[in-house]
């Protein structure tokens, strides 16, 4: 019975690997030595493997932007969207199209395949727009632009700021942390967004700008003759030559709103006896339109 099975031949498969696992137990350290050895060597690749905490994503997406003040949703879409959108349909390796109208404002969004590079992807969308510029109003209040989505440049971290503070001082804290903030070498910029910028509001009351017989025009030409800065040349003081320069400009509201206005009657008054001159903020805009232009610019 032994005699036969020592004689019995094994399947050629079986028998490579019954020959293989003989020559592993029999040379046990050899085994060991390709077991380290490869253990070192996978170790040392993966230590120079590159790893990023925020990794760039390149995603080839375009944003179309377009403006036409005093035009509803529905008139952009057919005079706007719909002509875009037509030549659009043309370029190859375009994934999707989404397009939105807004009040005097239309926006599309363009998403190529991943296999499509981004210079290509963008020259492609321009070109479409081109094309579609003659079907266009040619009254636009800003042609087409065509923008980068750019992912790397999205916010990492968002740090609210909010108190009992006028809004002026809680820019000024904000600005105060914007600078902490940017001067770290792992910061490359830091934005300021929801504080509004300081306006200086002049509201013209048109009755009283009519009994003293003034127009809008001799109030912006008051204003902007006297709110300025002029060099007045250079003089030599001791034989050192020096520069002379004449600051005109406001420094208070109380400057501005004792303003002399005067009219082609000749009538002089005050800018504050024909007007509400007030230090404000500018008007907030629409949240969606912010997002918009935040991705934009």
């Amino acid at each position: 019975m032994e005699k036969n099975l020592k004689n019995e031949q094994l399947p050629e498969g079986k028998g490579l690997i019954y020959n293989m696992v003989g020559w592993l137990g029999q040379n046990r350290t050899t085994v060991y030595i390709f077991t380290f050895i490869i253990f070192v060597a996978g170790l040392g690749i993966y230590s120079r493997l590159p790893k990023e905490q925020f990794p760039d994503i390149v995603v080839p997406q375009m944003v179309i932007q377009t403006v036409y003040a005093g035009t509803t949703p529905a008139d952009i879409e057919n005079t706007i969207n719909k002509p875009i959108e037509k030549q659009l349909k043309s370029i190859s390796g375009i994934k999707s199209v989404k397009s939105n109208a807004l009040q005097d404002i239309s926006v599309i969004i363009v998403e190529f395949n991943t296999d499509v590079s981004v210079p290509v992807a963008k020259q492609r969308v321009q070109d479409a727009v081109d094309k579609a510029s003659n079907d266009l109003p040619k009254d636009l209040t800003r042609d087409p632009a065509v923008a980068e989505v750019n992912f790397s440049e999205f916010p990492i971290m968002n740090i609210n700021i909010a108190g009992d503070y006028p809004l002026d001082k809680l820019k000024k804290y904000a600005e105060d942390l914007q600078d902490e903030i940017e001067g770290m070498p792992e910061i490359t910029r830091v934005d300021i967004v929801g504080a509004l910028k300081r306006e200086i509001q002049v509201n013209l009351d048109l009755y009283k700008m009519q009994s003293y017989g003034l127009t809008f025009y001799d109030i912006q030409q008051a204003v902007q003759g006297e709110n300025v800065n002029i060099s007045g040349g250079d003089l030599d003081v001791n034989g050192v030559r020096r520069s002379l320069r004449v600051v005109g400009e406001f420094k208070s509201v109380d400057q501005l709103a004792n303003l002399m206005v005067g009219s082609s009657t000749g009538a002089r008054v005050r800018l504050k006896d024909v007007a509400d001159v007030r230090d404000g903020f500018e008007e907030k805009q629409d949240l969606l339109v912010w997002i918009i232009n935040l991705l934009l610019h």
